[in-house]
């Protein structure tokens, strides 16, 4: 029987072109099982570059294995893949020295050829970025030692997750966290206006900007676990609060990431009942004195709305869901400005009447560690857009 190997390949560059290095896994196809990995640091080159190495380096290991088996190989670059094909042209010069490298070692016909969405491949994504990160090769087989290609010993198959970075909570356990990412969605017609946009109505959608923000936003969350915070996994899941303009800037981070996008109305803004689509200046003339101690006041409610204390039990709920669904993974939850504030300041045990002070701008990235034994930790993001708005 023909046996049946898949290479999983992946290359990046910090940059592009910047400092670079690829991954490649070869697994059985039947089981599963890691046969060999290979990584190596490139110096500086482009990402494409990087991903046609990663693709060289892991058709070379398996063909090692056994010159005879039938291969699949699967990466998250869809430029790769359908050039290997033979549907896109290969223009850059580098690269078309790459793919004829990979010509002389495979007929790509024989191949299958399978792109993947980038946490599918991350095991692969993990080796570059660690062999980045060392500035070393990786070189194991199954029931081999690690060497490189010199005979120095190396880093384990496994790749280590980076060490916990300077600033970050002390720990004397090694427990892994669930990081959940918390997004806001772009500008609205209603940010503009800054107008009290909450869940009593399904719109507004995002406006031109918005929809510009959105796709910084999900440039930014796609670097998570790749050369921004590197001590903490690659997004696996993405929830949105079902208002429209979340459900439209998940989307646009669910295809960044290659990933679906659950709705879970746990996560959506507060109820603002009857001031739902007012300024303040309007609130302030209809009920005088009851705007400002809804923020500032936990049990105040809006007519027919929510306080900010029920937003926050809410959105607590909704945290402590994901920390019971188990720790070492990261969730990208796609939300409101009051939802976000809530979910910081449950986070960080603060009072509901300080979560006014914290500014959540459209589009901006806030990333919370939840641990099982609460105590917790907020990792400081940052915002990829400009304009903010205090409400919706």
């Amino acid at each position: 029987m023909v046996r049946r190997l898949v290479v999983e390949a992946d290359g990046g560059s910090r940059g592009n072109p910047g400092p670079a290095g690829y991954g490649a896994v070869v697994r059985d196809a039947g089981t599963g099982l890691v046969l060999a990995e290979r990584a190596d640091y490139l110096g500086v080159v482009s990402n494409n570059v990087a991903e046609y190495s990663g693709l060289v380096a892991g058709l070379r290991a398996a063909l090692a294995i056994d010159p005879a088996a039938r291969l699949e190989v699967r990466m998250d670059s869809q430029l790769v893949i359908e050039q290997m094909r033979g549907t896109w042209r290969i223009k850059h010069e580098d690269m078309r020295r790459l793919a004829d490298e990979v010509r002389s070692l495979v007929d790509p016909a024989t191949v299958v050829w399978t792109w993947v969405p980038r946490a599918q491949n991350a095991a692969a994504d993990r080796l570059a970025n660690l062999a980045m990160d060392q500035k070393t090769a990786i070189v194991t087989d199954a029931g081999a030692p690690d060497v490189d290609p010199a005979g120095a010993g190396v880093a384990a198959a496994e790749p280590a997750r980076a060490p916990r970075p300077s600033g970050a909570g002390v720990r004397f356990d090694e427990e892994q966290p669930v990081t959940v990412v918390l997004v806001r969605h772009g500008e609205t017609t209603m940010t503009v206006s800054r107008g009290y946009s909450g869940s009593g109505e399904p719109g507004p959608p995002l406006n031109d900007h918005g929809v510009r923000q959105a796709h910084a936003a999900a440039d930014l969350v796609d670097r998570i676990g790749r050369d921004v915070w590197g001590d903490i996994q690659y997004p696996s899941e993405v929830i949105a609060s079902p208002m429209v303009r979340t459900q439209q800037t998940g989307r646009i981070i669910g295809e960044r990431l290659g990933l679906p996008v659950r709705t879970d109305a746990v996560f959506q803004e507060a109820n603002f009942g009857e001031w739902q689509g007012l300024t303040a200046e309007e609130i302030e003339e209809r009920w005088p004195g009851q705007l400002e101690p809804w923020h500032t006041k936990a049990d105040v409610r809006p007519p027919g709305g929510e306080s900010i204390a029920e937003v926050g039990e809410r959105v607590r709920r909704g945290l402590d869901e994901l920390r019971a669904a188990g720790g070492d993974r990261t969730v990208v939850v796609v939300s409101h400005a009051v939802s976000i504030r809530a979910a910081l300041g449950v986070t960080m045990g603060a009072q509901p009447s300080s979560w006014s002070q914290l500014r959540v701008a459209p589009a901006s990235v806030s990333i919370i560690r939840l641990f099982t034994d609460r105590r917790d930790e907020i990792a400081v993001a940052g915002a990829p857009s400009e304009g903010w708005s205090t409400r919706g």
